[in-house]
């Protein structure tokens, strides 16, 4: 069948001339010029394959609601979030959900131990899972948490112990592990350098798994905040070793920083 397919596609009747003979036979370069000419069209005209598209699970509340941040993939191949609000208490869940589509609540926020989570989670080297709350805990400036795949949560820290919050507050983005082991972040607000209007605020922190928060840099050490100031997006560790981010204010431009783990002063990158 293949041969006799490809006898019909490469043999023409040749057309007739103005005498009632036949013009000569295509030659072999303008055949396979019409054998390319087919084939593309044969693709072209083939039909689009389909894309499915399938809900794996639907928030009502009760389960959490409002899922802002991205999933992260677990080494045990399911898929582990938040929900900014919803849950037993409506202060937002850290929950898990199988590819078939099978969802767990690991977690339901109570304020005390956080509230509002903004970001998404990292899985870090020891397994377990780090995220930030932009609300709540002891102090209601947000909190540093951890919790285990099975949803045994401990607030690591809790921001802005007493006003107006020299250690940061308000944690939006979250946290990226560094060569060392601990974490870093920024927090939108607080830092001993904010003013009243909260214009220009925030820091960029360290903390250790342990819970040890460390203030690397608090913005705003200049006059009208030229270093910039809330930085809402989080960090990323390059391959020289420092830390990079933005800044979304500061003065009438955008910042972009960059911090190393043992410094408190950063370089000025835009």
């Amino acid at each position: 069948m293949t041969k006799l397919r490809t006898h019909r596609l490469l043999t023409f009747a040749p057309p007739q001339g103005r005498d009632g003979g036949s013009l000569e036979k295509l030659s072999l370069p303008a055949m396979l010029c019409i054998v390319v000419l087919f084939c593309a069209a044969a693709v072209i005209a083939a039909p689009v394959q389909s894309v499915f598209f399938t809900t794996l699970a639907n928030f009502d509340g009760s389960n959490g609601a409002n899922t802002w941040a991205g999933l992260i993939q677990g080494t045990d191949r399911d898929f582990y979030g938040t929900a900014h609000n919803g849950g037993a208490s409506s202060f937002g869940t850290v929950f898990k959900i199988t590819p078939g589509g099978t969802l767990t609540n690991l977690h339901s926020f109570d304020e005390s131990d956080g509230a509002y989570p903004q970001a998404g989670l990292i899985q870090a080297i020891d397994g377990n899972f780090y995220g930030t709350t932009s609300g709540g805990g002891s102090s209601g400036g947000g909190a540093v948490f951890a919790i285990t795949p099975s949803g045994t949560l401990s607030t690591l820290y809790s921001f802005c112990s007493q006003f107006p919050c020299p250690g940061g507050a308000e944690p939006e983005a979250g946290l990226v592990q560094g060569s060392d082991g601990n974490f870093y972040g920024t927090t939108v607000f607080g830092g001993p350098n904010c003013d009243l209007d909260r214009v220009g605020c925030g820091t960029v922190f360290k903390i250790t798994p342990a819970g040890t928060l460390t203030t690397l840099y608090s913005f705003c050490s200049q006059p009208h905040c030229t270093d910039g100031g809330w930085p809402e997006p989080g960090l990323v560790l390059a391959n020289d070793g420092n830390f990079y981010g933005t800044t979304a204010a500061g003065a009438s431009i955008t910042a972009a920083l960059a911090v190393a783990p043992s410094s408190k002063s950063p370089q000025r990158v835009l």
